[in-house]
């Protein structure tokens, strides 16, 4: 086994083991798409520098055109499903007219007009254009992690690389006049070793990626409620203690809601059950779906929702608690019994800076049971003249 042949295995076998990597994350993350176009990619990759450098040569070396080919597919899949991750639209016709213009360049450098010095910029050229695109599109998103960051750096590396080394090189050691002395020479060379390590960095950075988004997912999982798809009390705790935090350090007010489902007890005890759920789910169906940015909300209790409305006009607030219990029973209409006539009670109250989450929302509690007692149906304010005694909330239980 001869050291060329060694080098000339390196990026397929590289290309197989980092695609099947993704695949195996693939198969545990089958919503993902983007991963599986992440490990198309390197199989496009590893099949591209085998058809080059592995595979037997044809005449006018016609196999040329495949390989280069591949190797633009290559840059289409990984650019495209690295956009994908961050939710980004591929350009899917631009990026398939890269690849279009590739193959016909490719067929008129190799057949008509034989030019390898001027196939390899054109290749070059194009896999550049590739990663440009990625980069000018990842540039203004969000970057919440250092692995976004990096991901961003290595698409501009890449662009880098792509523009800059085959001019750079050719001009220091010449173009090629055959193909035996491009397969000898410094460019191909620094090429099997630059693509190597493009290669690793691409697929560790997108792996780390992948990975956080897992744990975000798990994260997220851990803190939502399955039932009404809200956050469950520990998520919104953490997240409504956070928004707290955040408002008293900018001496900025917030408010807070919780909102319960009227005669609840009732529901199970003459539908059963799955319709108890069901009310709790359309409830959280609705308060989500009516959520503006900012604003965290969560499931506390059985039938019992809270939301935190950092920064808030108190009038603003209290114009979406109206419109939240307002809209609820057009919302479960044809979805629940006919002779069911949903309802929500909701307590409101005012934060100024520094107010604790635990203090706020027992005042807000204290609204909620204010409401209750008025007959339910209806939105209430905190005043600190409200203080509901245990016993007046033991009888109003399951209401």
């Amino acid at each position: 086994m001869t050291s060329q042949f060694v080098i000339a295995m390196l990026n397929p076998t590289i290309g197989m083991l980092f695609a099947s990597a993704f695949f195996l994350l693939w198969t545990n993350q089958r919503g993902q798409n983007y991963i599986l176009m992440i490990a198309l990619s390197y199989v496009a990759s590893s099949v591209g520098f085998l058809i080059q450098d592995v595979g037997p040569s044809f005449a006018n070396k016609f196999e040329r055109i495949p390989a280069n080919v591949c190797f633009l597919v290559t840059g289409y899949l990984l650019i495209g499903g690295a956009l994908k991750r961050y939710g980004l639209r591929i350009p899917h016709v631009l990026m398939a007219g890269i690849v279009a213009a590739g193959a016909a360049w490719q067929v008129w450098f190799v057949l008509v007009q034989p030019d390898l010095t001027a196939r390899v910029f054109m290749v070059n050229f194009l896999l550049g254009c590739i990663s440009l695109i990625g980069a000018v599109k990842l540039h203004p998103v969000e970057k919440r992690h250092s692995v976004d960051r990096l991901l961003f750096w290595v698409m501009v590396l890449c662009t880098l690389n792509f523009f800059l080394r085959p001019a750079s090189i050719m001009l220091l050691a010449g173009g090629f006049t055959d193909f035996g002395s491009f397969q000898q020479s410094f460019y191909w060379t620094t090429v099997q070793f630059t693509q190597v390590m493009i290669s690793v960095l691409f697929a560790l950075t997108l792996m780390v990626a992948i990975a956080l988004d897992l744990i975000a997912e798990l994260r997220r999982e851990a803190n939502t409620d399955k039932l009404s798809g809200v956050l469950n009390r520990r998520g919104f705790e953490r997240d409504a203690v956070a928004a707290l935090g955040a408002c008293g350090e900018r001496r900025q007010s917030a408010c807070l809601m919780i909102a319960d489902l009227d005669h609840f007890k009732a529901i199970n005890d003459a539908h059963g059950h799955a319709v108890g759920d069901r009310a709790i789910s359309l409830f959280g169906q609705h308060l989500a779906a009516s959520l503006q940015p900012g604003m965290i909300a969560g499931r506390i209790g059985g039938e019992e929702f809270a939301v935190l409305v950092p920064e808030a006009e108190f009038g603003a607030a209290r114009r979406f608690a109206e419109a939240l219990r307002a809209d609820f029973p057009q919302k479960c209409a044809g979805r629940l019994p006919p002779s069911l006539s949903p309802s929500v009670s909701i307590g409101l109250c005012l934060a100024g800076p520094g107010v604790e989450l635990y203090d706020l929302m027992h005042k807000a509690d204290e609204a909620l049971y204010h409401a209750k007692r008025l007959g339910r149906d209806q939105v209430q304010v905190f005043t600190p003249r409200e203080s509901g005694t245990a016993a007046t909330k033991q009888a109003l239980a399951g209401s």
